[in-house]
């Protein structure tokens, strides 16, 4: 009788097992192919997880193990030209995002306190669209930068949040084109291309050599920028959560999350970098005129 009523027992787990995981299945087919955006199913790196979860576990294998024991033995790559070349190219693609994102929506059609994604095959639509994938691509180009940090055995430029921005934003960026590439959250990359125009102006600008160190005294007030930035962008997605606006609220909650967690981040850089070494540069001064006095005595 024991064994009949065990075996009872574990043919109903294994069926509630199965039928659980046939709902899983069944619920990741509907989001991943049934809910995303009919334009852009086919388009290069957007028709499934695979690549994007291929090229970001790549990319964190190389900077974290292969490519570091790679150049153990190594002296640095000289890439001048090629980091000269790189940034140049990325000011000009963040140049054309904000102009595509400010011509297909936030100069003339958006609405800065509510705005549904429009799914249709209006032109207007589908330049946003494209601007949106766009943003995705430059999102992937940039990984280059960290591989570039451990070319030149620049490793301690490859941080947490380095790491982690760079990360995290090719595959939040091919969440946007498979489901969300118009609307109220095409407001972060058109932000954030405007500071990455800054950003890689000031990184070409030093790509030259040590003679523009005098006309790069603006580097902290960048990573001001990028803090402001995030505390916009985190403000602005969240009016949909208060404003019955018809946008799609998990991915809002995560991206008012997420920039909560990069202000946290860029703050602690800012003051580690910044106020920390000021108020020590402040101490050594005051230490080297109490030493003159003491000797002038």
């Amino acid at each position: 009788m024991c064994i009949w009523y065990f075996r009872l027992v574990n043919d109903w787990r294994e069926r509630e097992r199965e039928r659980r995981m046939s709902a899983l299945v069944d619920w990741y087919k509907d989001l991943m192919y049934n809910k995303n955006d009919p334009r852009t199913k086919d388009w290069f790196l957007i028709s499934g997880p695979g690549p994007i979860l291929t090229i970001l576990i790549t990319y964190l294998y190389f900077s974290l193990s292969a490519g570091p024991k790679y150049m153990r033995d190594k002296k640095p790559y000289n890439l001048k030209n090629t980091l000269i070349v790189y940034n140049f190219i990325q000011v000009l693609l963040s140049i054309y995002i904000v102009h595509e994102g400010l011509m297909s929506g936030w100069f003339y059609h958006y609405n800065f306190y509510c705005q549904p994604v429009d799914y249709s095959n209006d032109p207007v639509a589908l330049r946003m669209t494209r601007a949106v994938y766009t943003y995705f691509v430059c999102k992937l180009i940039e990984l280059l930068d960290t591989v570039f940090f451990v070319l030149r055995k620049k490793e301690k430029q490859i941080s947490f949040l380095h790491v982690y921005h760079h990360g995290l934003m090719p595959f939040a960026a091919w969440i946007a084109v498979r489901w969300l590439p118009g609307g109220h959250g095409t407001l972060l990359g058109v932000i954030n291309s405007f500071v990455h125009i800054i950003m890689y102006t000031y990184y070409m600008l030093a790509a030259f050599g040590p003679q523009m160190q005098p006309y790069l005294w603006w580097k902290k007030y960048l990573t001001s920028l990028q803090l402001l930035q995030f505390l916009i962008v985190g403000i602005h997605a969240s009016l949909v959560l208060f404003n019955g606006c018809n946008f799609p609220k998990i991915p809002i909650v995560l991206l008012v999350i997420n920039a909560g967690v990069f202000i946290y981040l860029f703050g602690s850089f800012y003051v580690v970098t910044y106020m920390k070494s000021y108020n020590v540069e402040k101490k050594n001064e005051q230490n080297d005129s109490e030493t003159v006095k003491d000797k002038s005595n």
